[in-house]
């Protein structure tokens, strides 16, 4: 048995899914499927059974977890001690973000951290906001939008950051285009809508303002991610709701309606998993998302 096969194998259990557990862990997907045999060898009973297209752990398996959890922690630890004394020659940052955050504001921030630390190897993952809070225990900081939710590891700290207008797109073709610029959600209960899939911050966000104002929601779609929406609105599937910045770019073939008369906003914010001990890269880059203006 190895402390490698036990982090492996902690991290397979946060994911439930070996693939992603690769992809998180820079590994092949063989190369962790051999060391979950290994430590399974060693323990001589199975410690997961395949599901679908992920796995569970077996009781045993549920054991071996602890240990392995508390020997990744305190790996983690040992990395953002190294971090920190090396100063910021070094490093490793690894940042997730939900998708419109990911998308239209991450990569500005990438580019300013990169002319500042340039030695910094810099990794991401992606993901709707269920999925990057789900994957906080291999990340140093992380971007989300909507709720964080209560289900955040212990340790976690939460800092609201920019806030962002969510607005209703349509076809230049669609009745609501014609010469508005604004709808209610009244208006909108009449016609199909094209939703994010389960767990997008947006879809919460949007489920709320609708229920809060008591309108009707007839989904004649869903779909994931911020560009699926826009196509298949682009299609005429129905209207969709995506964050005012996604439209910066637009060519003309969609029109945005602000919702009123109270627009839906929602606030980004920045996860740092391991807040007792960050690494000074994830302090240096939370000091500038904290400072930066998002892009217009």
């Amino acid at each position: 048995m190895t402390p490698e096969q036990l982090i492996t194998f902690a991290t397979v259990a946060e994911f439930g899914n070996i693939s992603r557990a690769a992809v998180a862990l820079h590994l092949s997907q063989p190369a962790v499927s051999g060391q979950l045999k290994l430590l399974q060898d060693e323990f001589g009973e199975p410690l997961y059974q395949r599901e679908g297209r992920g796995v569970r752990l077996t009781a045993a398996g549920e054991q071996v977890l602890g240990h392995a959890e508390r020997l990744r922690e305190t790996f983690r630890q040992a990395h953002a001690l190294r971090d920190a004394l090396r100063g910021m020659e070094r490093g490793t940052l690894r940042i997730g973000a939900s998708t419109t955050p990911g998308s239209y504001l991450l990569p500005y921030l990438i580019a300013a951290f990169h002319q500042l630390y340039p030695d910094v190897v810099v990794t991401t993952v992606g993901g709707n906001t269920a999925e990057i809070v789900a994957s906080l225990g291999s990340l140093d900081i992380a971007l989300i939008e909507g709720p964080a939710g209560d289900d955040l590891p212990l340790g976690t700290t939460v800092t609201a950051w920019h806030e962002d207008e969510l607005v209703a797109i349509v076809p230049a073709s669609h009745p609501l285009a014609d010469g508005r610029s604004s709808t209610t959600l009244d208006d909108l209960s009449a016609y199909p809508l094209v939703l994010r899939e389960a767990g997008s911050g947006v879809r919460r966000v949007v489920e709320r303002a609708f229920a809060d104002r008591n309108a009707a929601m007839h989904a004649a779609l869903e779909i994931a991610g911020v560009e699926g929406v826009k196509e298949a609105v682009r299609a005429g599937m129905g209207i969709g709701f995506v964050s005012a910045m996604s439209l910066r770019h637009e060519d003309g073939a969609l029109r945005s309606l602000r919702i009123t008369p109270e627009p839906i906003t929602r606030r980004f914010s920045i996860l740092v998993p391991h807040a007792a001990t960050p690494s000074r890269v994830a302090a240096r880059f939370l000091e500038l998302c904290l400072a930066s203006d998002a892009p217009r």
